[in-house]
């Protein structure tokens, strides 16, 4: 998900996003630590798609 995507897309929405990010992230390290992804860089780039959507939710608490 892109910054730009994440800017116009509502609270709820981004609530909602995060929550299935943070489990298909889980579910990604589970089962990188059983046998190895065929791509392990995914798991970067949830992480930080993660990441993006809790600052964005965070700055738009603190306006």
């Amino acid at each position: 998900m892109k910054q730009s995507e994440i800017k116009e897309a509502s609270t709820a929405e981004l609530q909602e996003r995060l929550g299935e990010f943070k489990k298909a992230f889980s579910e990604m390290k589970m089962a990188h630590a059983i046998s190895p992804l065929e791509n392990p860089i995914q798991i970067r780039t949830q992480k930080r798609t993660i990441a993006r959507i809790a600052t964005e939710l965070t700055k738009r608490e603190v306006q």
